[in-house]
């Protein structure tokens, strides 16, 4: 193998490396948040997740 290939397979095997450290931390976020919600149901306490804000009601329904 080239010095240029073995190059371009590293650079593969890094992208590869990046992504699956990334996957993994989302979900270790996703864990988190799961099991917070989880204990904010048990103690009966809202949610505070971040995100998407609840579904308005449809004003066309009038």
């Amino acid at each position: 193998m080239t010095d240029k290939e073995e190059t371009k397979t590293r650079k593969i095997r890094t992208e590869a490396e990046i992504r699956a450290e990334r996957l993994a931390k989302t979900l270790r976020d996703n864990l988190q948040r799961r099991k917070q919600q989880a204990r904010a149901r048990r103690s009966g306490a809202a949610d505070e997740t971040t995100g998407l804000p609840a579904a308005k009601k449809d004003e066309s329904d009038g």
